[in-house]
């Protein structure tokens, strides 16, 4: 076994492959570019060397400056992770040539299925079943748009090279097929360096399983059974549970045959997953081999008890396989919710900033928390907006469903926006508890998913109130206890007047709604004036913002998080956020940006889309902004003149800068 493993990835991965290593005394070395100096995964690493800037193509797929730092610490193994290079066979390589082992398969077998194309050729050969489509070499416009009439709309244009749903796109009609093919072309090139495409039938309402593969350098090659990954957004993975639901143990067989199949094929070694795209009919498709470890491996180690990474570390080592195939089964349900900081009333726009507050739920034998960040840490622009990723097991699927709404109720996450709240609303959702799974649930449950904003409950606006009084009190008793005369009534925040009681008023707003709130002070109580109601409230508040509290006799238990003047307040499972309104402040007038267009988020444009001096109608698409591994198409909010762009393409810009300039 290594003594020193380097660890070539960033966030959850490399925390996970430290935590590994340090069980089986392995000294590890982390890696990190300038704007992940402070990161967990650097915190925990034996050692950590900076590779360069924030952007990725100048740090974490700089193959010099990695293998430089491997070399420079003695490193004997490097593990990828997934993502970056993980995938690259110039780095695999690289690596040895270098005389340092990569944790992953072989050259070869990268090479051979880096390509979707060539990997679809190669399953054809093998006698995997592939799903009707062009996979060739030919790349002129004219000619895929040929091939996809031949194939019959709708169909699915992929990127070659791509992966994590990058570089994807449905065609339902001919009209849009040539936007499509240049959005999914530049997609590509700028997430994997290779433009080129290839061109699949669009199977309606499929699922998408996938086979977790291992195999060693003695010839052995098992499978630790599936994984349902068909719940997805923008052809990206929001849920993924093991087994898949309704699945057969002879279609479980076939499939984990298919599977080892495609790895004998390429001569594969290591960790490896076999993707499947499967017909409402059970027909099962080959759709590509990721030659890595997935994002969604911990349901697959939760059903089966073992640890993939320590698997991958033993026969990168020169081991045989752990365990043969019969005596590996399945145990229980395990369900994997990926926590990203996003707005999914925005079309899942990724939300950079800071932690502020970060709860996780507790961990037990049922509940695991893999995440590359803690409190205080920053989400930033340059890498996936991924938090966290919670996975829940339990003995079948309606227990791991309710053990994983419960969890996501217990999640506490303020200072970015995220998708915590969406993802219990899914779980919860009739489709997926009936498991009626397929790639456009999240579509076809739009209406449960994404409710209309109801208004704010008065109990959250006096919540809120009494935690801002029981904190005010709590200041004013630690300020006390620095002065010398620390019993002084002065000191109090107990609302004495001489000949009178004290009532002041608190104001909040959530969106539209403001609500004022009188308090009187009642002794140790407050009484609580709203909307014409008076209710009595006492409680307890904690330093982690945990609030027992009692209202008009009714008991709850809350959390309110403070974080500048917002205020979150979490009560049955829901984040509500509240602004702690200043009197005293009276906002500017003309300070805004009537007339132009602001970027979301930090971003370079990679596209403009209309002409200045040109009329434009609402909704029409102005320009891309690429961000966060995204294409973001900013459009007319309503009809006008297209007066100007702040910014060429190719340019970086700041969010909240003014991107473009209308005259309605």
């Amino acid at each position: 076994m290594f003594t020193k493993v380097l660890i070539a990835n960033r966030g959850e991965i490399a925390c996970r492959v430290i935590d590994t290593c340090r069980r089986l005394g392995i000294h590890t070395v982390a890696v990190y570019s300038e704007a992940d100096a402070g990161a967990r995964h650097v915190r925990l690493a034996e050692e950590a060397v900076c590779i360069g800037p924030p952007p990725a193509r100048d740090s974490y797929l700089q193959i010099e400056a990695i293998l430089s730092a491997a070399s420079a610490t003695g490193a004997q193994a490097i593990h990828p992770g997934y993502g970056f290079l993980s995938e690259n066979a110039a780095f695999a390589s690289a690596c040895g040539d270098a005389g340092i082992v990569f944790i992953g398969p072989p050259v070869a077998a990268i090479s051979a299925m880096a390509s979707k194309s060539a990997a679809k050729q190669l399953m054809e050969k093998a006698g995997v079943p592939l799903v009707p489509g062009f996979h060739g070499d030919e790349q002129d416009a004219t000619f895929l748009q040929e091939r996809a009439r031949e194939i019959g709309w709708p169909v699915l244009i992929k990127a070659s090279a791509g992966g994590g749903g990058k570089g994807m796109r449905i065609v339902e009609a001919e009209v849009d097929f040539a936007a499509a093919l240049a959005s999914c072309r530049r997609e590509a090139s700028s997430t994997v360096g290779d433009d080129r495409v290839l061109i699949e039938k669009y199977l309606v309402r499929p699922r998408h399983i996938e086979i977790q593969i291992f195999a060693d350098e003695h010839g052995n090659v098992i499978h630790l059974f599936e994984r349902d990954c068909s719940v997805q957004r923008r052809h990206q993975k929001v849920l993924e549970e093991a087994p898949a639901p309704g699945m057969t143990a002879e279609r479980r067989v076939l499939m984990g045959i298919a599977a080892c199949d495609a790895a004998r094929a390429v001569g594969y070694v290591g960790a490896g997953t076999v993707e499947f795209i499967v017909s409402r009919q059970d027909a099962y498709y080959f759709m590509e081999m990721n030659t890595r470890l997935q994002v969604e491996h911990p349901v697959t180690e939760m059903v089966t008890g073992q640890d993939l990474v320590e698997w991958q570390l033993r026969i990168a080592a020169g081991e045989r396989l752990p365990l043969p195939q019969k005596q590996l089964s399945i145990r229980g349900h395990a369900l994997e919710a990926r926590i990203y900081a996003e707005d999914p009333a925005c079309g899942f726009l990724p939300s950079p900033g800071v932690l502020a507050h970060l709860a996780p739920p507790p961990q037990s034998v049922h509940v695991r928390i893999d995440t590359g960040v803690e409190q205080g840490d920053e989400i930033t622009p340059h890498y996936d907006p991924m938090i966290a990723k919670l996975i829940v097991w339990d003995e079948d699927r309606d227990r791991a469903c309710a053990r994983m709404l419960q969890s996501l109720a217990q999640y506490r996450i303020v200072g970015v926006a995220n998708n915590v709240e969406f993802l219990s609303r899914l779980v919860a959702s009739p489709a997926f508890t009936a498991a009626d799974l397929d790639t456009s649930l999240i579509e076809r449950e739009r209406d449960v998913l994404f409710p209309e904003a109801a208004p704010t409950p008065n109990t959250v606006f006096a919540l809120a109130a009494l935690a801002e009084l029981l904190r005010q009190a709590e200041h004013a008793r630690a300020a006390a206890a620095l002065e010398a005369d620390r019993w002084s009534p002065w000191h109090a925040r107990d609302g004495w007047r001489l000949n009178s009681g004290l009532t002041r008023t608190l104001r909040f707003r959530a969106g539209e709604q403001e609500k004022a709130i009188g308090v009187t002070y009642a002794g140790g109580s407050f009484l609580l004036h709203l909307d014409g109601i008076s209710t009595a409230a006492r409680g307890d508040l904690a330093k982690n913002g945990g609030l027992r509290a009692e209202l008009g006799g009714r008991r709850l238990s809350a959390t309110v998080i403070a974080a500048g003047e917002k205020r979150h307040v979490f009560l049955d499972g829901r984040d509500y956020p509240l602004a702690a309104v200043d009197p005293l402040y009276q906002p500017g007038e003309g300070g805004g940006t009537d007339g132009g267009l602001t970027a979301p988020m930090p971003g370079k444009i990679i596209a403009l889309l209309a002409a200045p001096g040109s009329a434009v109608a609402k909704g029409a698409p102005l320009l891309i902004l690429e961000a966060m591994k995204m294409e973001h198409t900013i459009a007319a909010p309503m009809a006008g003149i297209l007066k100007g762009f702040r910014y060429a393409v190719g340019e970086q810009v700041p969010e909240g800068c003014e991107l473009v300039e209308l005259e309605f």
